[in-house]
């Protein structure tokens, strides 16, 4: 299975009624077990186009499409910055909450909830409500809830980005974990370039407004053990050829 994202556009209506156009001539494909990340300076449409493709955002024109699913509404697992756990939920009903209202048996209920609930790591915090957990801890009962509904496509919007900078490099050493157990088709949003490097198969860089594809470079690197200090400088690189590609608009979109 892959997802398409053909010809993708989107514009808004400002406040002045102006329009403006946000993205332009998006095309690319996520395919079948592979992590793709877009980067790009603030305002390039980066969070606008993974809502276009969660389908949460209809495009001005173009289209998104799954190949090689039967269902008419593929599955799909979110993940944003803010997590957003019901305070009245315990873990374990926050990530069986999907699985709810798709109606499975409370038997099945369980067995999936303990699963992705162990494969995060918060097995002893499963009782717990989300004002006893960490921010960290949070971040883990969200990637568990996506994961439960087992999606065809995980989206993730900076899941990371408001934690600190040891437990932002914890959750992403966790994250390749678990996606090394579960290969799923992932999208995902970051500003950060280095993350982008760690996690990806291949990174997807935007332009500044209206958001435009300049490159899709591809990670020649193992999917685990990228820190290790023979893959550094090769890292290192492939980070800096980002930077090159965002530097003047990341300028410009500061001085707006």
């Amino acid at each position: 299975m892959s997802i398409v994202i053909e010809n993708v556009g989107k514009t808004f209506i400002d406040p002045k009624k102006n329009e403006v156009t946000a993205l332009e001539n998006i095309n690319f494909s996520i395919n079948e077990e592979e992590f793709v990340v877009l980067v790009g300076p603030s305002g390039c449409g980066k969070s606008t186009l993974l809502n276009i493709v969660g389908g949460l955002l209809s495009p001005t024109s173009g289209s998104v499409y799954f190949e090689g699913i039967t269902e008419k509404n593929p599955n799909l697992g979110i993940v944003f910055q803010e997590i957003a756990l019901f305070p009245w939920r315990t873990v374990f009903q926050n990530v069986i909450y999907g699985l709810e209202e798709k109606g499975l048996p409370k038997k099945k209920q369980i067995e999936i909830g303990n699963y992705y609930i162990d494969m995060v790591g918060l097995s002893d915090f499963k009782d717990a409500y989300p004002k006893q957990l960490s921010g960290g801890m949070k971040q883990r009962a969200g990637i568990a809830r996506a994961l439960a509904v087992e999606p065809d496509l995980l989206l993730m919007d900076e899941p990371f980005s408001a934690l600190d900078a040891q437990t932002r490099t914890l959750m992403q050493e966790e994250l390749l974990t678990i996606w090394n157990r579960t290969k799923l088709n992932t999208l995902y949003v970051t500003h950060n370039i280095q993350e982008a490097v760690y996690l990806a198969d291949r990174v997807i860089v935007l332009s500044r407004h209206p958001g435009k594809i300049k490159r899709i470079i591809s990670i020649d690197l193992p999917k685990t053990g990228r820190n290790d200090e023979e893959y550094r400088e090769k890292s290192s690189r492939y980070a800096d050829e980002i930077w090159q590609l965002i530097r003047h608009d990341a300028e410009e979109a500061l001085k707006e």
